[in-house]
């Protein structure tokens, strides 16, 4: 099942811009590695759930995994062949507003090599371009 909100205040969201970095969910809070957001996006449910698989399966499930996004944006669509006007179109999907900056997944339990592995496999199954990113030392 894809991710979605149990429920939310508004059905239908205006779309807004994607402008700007990411000043919130920028900081290793969790976990010793992370995957972070080079490009603004929309990241789809589907494809935030393929990348957390990928991920999971790579590291064979050891470690311990955080999501640090969810999709709470609904994306409406108006049916295909469909003239204009008539209102805003039934929500299709959700997506989660990824902006610069942004970290998607944190690692722990792991040794780096295999983390960055992971990382970059999840990092392919996106559409834009991400990095990988170690907690610096707190000395």
């Amino acid at each position: 099942m894809a991710l979605s909100p149990k429920r939310v205040k508004h059905r239908k969201v205006q779309r807004g811009r994607v402008n700007g970095n990411a000043t919130r969910g920028n900081n290793i809070d969790f976990g010793e590695f992370a995957l972070v957001s080079l490009e603004p996006f929309w990241l789809t449910n589907r494809q935030l759930e393929a990348a957390r698989v990928a991920l999971n399966r790579k590291v064979k499930r050891g470690g311990k995994l955080w999501v640090r996004v969810f999709p709470d944006k609904p994306f409406s669509k108006k049916p295909a062949e469909t003239r204009m006007g008539k209102g805003k179109g039934a929500p299709e999907y959700w997506v989660a507003v990824v902006k610069p900056g942004t970290i998607l997944f944190e690692l722990a339990g792991i040794d780096k090599t295999l983390a960055s592995e992971a990382m970059h496999l999840a990092g392919s199954k996106l559409p834009f371009k991400t990095k990988f990113a170690e907690r610096p030392n707190e000395n």
